[in-house]
């Protein structure tokens, strides 16, 4: 049992500290340069809607008004079988610049995707959801990277907010800042491990069509541009805002659709598997696999140390301790203790569990079949938080620029990326 329980720690060590580490430091110490330079490709926001009557048309005009040529901009919007007034609120925007198109019934997020880039004219796809706003510099970020040829995606930066009496933000948005961390890192030495949903963009020709129910297409697209030779990169100079979930359940739904989506996508694309062909082999397993494992690691440390107390040394019955307060903790997170001392504490322990908790349903989800339930909007209705009101300072994933591209710059970059 000892054994089992050293290598249950192992693992949830190197998932959730290790590896963040390891990556940190390599993309500090070695990391690839790219060149970068302001240009005006044509852009195309592709906007997949279901039942966002009351944010189409804000997020339509967020995207039109951004710093950019206006007429190098194209909007194309896809109602994926709206049973409100999506199509009647878009089409309100009088602007020959925005198309929607309409799907009688609902296809699914992937196929809304394929129709919105198949209708698409710009060099650019630029993915953007319904519900968060854009910083008015979004497109001219995005497509600075794309002027090397080496780069063939750029995933944003998402800036959670919290929501009135949202008790889910303080956990989040610890989850996510380490998860900025990592990406950044890993867009330093080669390509993140996916992109932002919310804020990503590609060249048009990449673009390889999702077969119908994927699930995640800010992880799908990007590995294949990957697995293409290129590289994907994260620009935290390139913003959207969202607001966090108003409570823990909906953010554990939302969790449990993106573990989902990598048991899905390892069944898609088999090649990730293959590290003769997936470039970024190292970095899937220990970001995103090792994530998925970590639940039953957690489970079976558990287990092996609650066995091992009666004849095992002190580090095991340590463990075994540290375990136990960890889930106490984890639980009272959900009592009026969560408004002690202890708070800050207890609300992480909560949310390392939820985590873990999200892996292992997200593994019965998609063995049960159920991950077509899954694409929906999670917060219908819900308008942005002033984008404003977030202090988060921008960065860039690569090096000091130098020439090459699209076309030729208007502009470039005063000071060198970090």
């Amino acid at each position: 049992m000892t054994t089992l329980l050293a290598a249950s720690l192992a693992l949830l060590a190197w998932t959730w500290v290790g590896y963040p580490l390891v990556i940190l430091a390599w993309a500090a110490l070695r990391p690839r340069r790219v060149e970068r330079r302001y240009a005006t490709p044509t852009v195309t926001a592709v906007v997949a809607a279901r039942d966002e009557e009351i944010n189409i048309r804000a997020r339509i005009e967020n995207l039109l008004a951004q710093d950019y040529p206006a007429d190098r901009i194209e909007v194309v919007v896809v109602s994926d079988g709206s049973r409100d007034r999506t199509v009647e609120a878009a089409r309100s925007v009088d602007d020959p610049r925005v198309r929607v198109i309409e799907l009688a019934e609902p296809a699914g997020k992937a196929v809304a995707l394929n129709r919105g880039v198949e209708a698409a004219t710009g060099e650019v796809i630029v993915f953007a959801d319904a519900r968060q706003r854009f910083d008015s510099n979004v497109f001219a970020e995005l497509t600075a990277w794309l002027w090397d040829e080496s780069v063939g995606g750029v995933s944003g930066e998402l800036v959670i907010e919290p929501a009135a009496g949202s008790d889910a933000v303080e956990g989040v948005g610890a989850y996510w800042s380490l998860e900025k961390a990592v990406r950044h890192a890993e867009s330093r030495v080669g390509s993140v491990v996916g992109a932002t949903g919310s804020i990503y963009a590609i060249r048009r020709h990449l673009y390889t069509p999702l077969e119908p129910g994927a699930i995640l297409d800010d992880v799908l697209v990007p590995m294949r541009i990957v697995l293409a030779g290129r590289r994907v990169l994260f620009a935290r100079s390139a913003r959207a805002f969202d607001v966090v979930a108003a409570d823990t359940r909906r953010e554990f739904r939302r969790k449990v659709r993106t573990l989902a989506g990598n048991f899905q996508m390892l069944r898609l694309e088999p090649r990730l598997l293959d590290p003769r062909r997936n470039p970024v082999w190292f970095q899937l397993v220990s970001h995103k696999l090792c994530r998925l494992v970590a639940p039953w690691a957690l489970l079976a440390a558990w287990v092996s140390a609650l066995a091992a107390v009666p004849g095992g040394g002190g580090w095991v019955r340590a463990t075994a301790a540290a375990l136990a307060a960890s889930g106490m903790l984890a639980l009272a997170a959900r009592t009026p203790l969560a408004c002690s001392p202890l708070a800050r504490v207890a609300r992480a322990a909560w949310t390392v569990y939820t985590l873990h908790a999200a892996a292992a349903v997200a593994l019965v989800v998609w063995s049960l079949g159920r991950t077509d339930a899954l694409w929906r909007s999670p917060a219908a209705g819900q308008t942005k938080a002033n984008a404003g009101s977030a202090g988060v300072a921008p960065g860039h994933p690569g090096d000091e620029p130098v020439d090459g591209g699209f076309s030729d710059p208007d502009r470039r970059p005063p000071d060198t990326p970090g």
